[in-house]
């Protein structure tokens, strides 16, 4: 089973996003019959295995192995992935592309679909796959993010130039900064 399974195909897409099917790919987390998933979800067999047919054909859940069981051969499924990325290219853009600035919403978000479209196309098979997440909150005074950006911009800048020779391996290095949205606390 693959960690992430990115859907850049409008028929996984639509294959996909049905409650019942998701349902359904939750219970096949685990190699399972349509049987036994039809109990689980109280359902009968023969509706799961709509359900798994159109899954198996949009490349979503994999037949496993298959069983005898009172002569009638039973297949064996499991997800094909541990989680599922939908490509932000499934809707497409709205409107015409404009010009973006890089202190700019729309320029984030495009910045977020390209980092997910290259993540999602990294070979999670190779033996060695160099990468680093980072993560993390800071305060900045009103007065002071002009300032913020400034420095940030000034030390990415010195990165860039200190690491951006024509020789060795190529990495891509993305930076979001973006407003937190402060938590709803909930009453227990």
């Amino acid at each position: 089973m693959r960690d992430v399974l990115y859907l850049e195909e409008i028929e996984q897409a639509e294959a996909l996003l049905k409650p019942q099917r998701v349902e359904v790919l939750r219970q096949l987390a685990e190699p399972r019959t349509c049987t036994e998933v039809a109990e689980r979800l109280g359902q009968t067999p023969q509706r799961v295995y709509y359900h798994v047919k159109r899954l198996v054909e949009a490349g979503l859940v994999d037949l496993v192995s298959e069983r005898k069981v009172r002569g009638i051969s039973e297949g064996i499924y499991r997800a094909g992935a541990s989680a599922y990325w939908l490509s932000p290219r499934l809707v497409g853009r709205i409107g015409l592309r404009r010009a973006r600035d890089e202190l700019s919403l729309g320029y984030l978000l495009d910045l977020m679909e390209e980092v997910q479209a290259d993540v999602a196309a990294l070979d999670r098979t190779a033996p060695e796959l160099p990468s680093i997440g980072v993560s993390g909150e800071i305060r900045v005074r009103p007065e002071d993010r002009q300032r913020f950006l400034s420095d940030l911009q000034t030390t990415l800048q010195e990165l860039f130039t200190r690491y951006g020779g024509a020789e060795g391996d190529a990495f891509k290095l993305a930076v979001a900064c973006y407003p937190v949205q402060p938590k709803e606390e909930h009453d227990e």
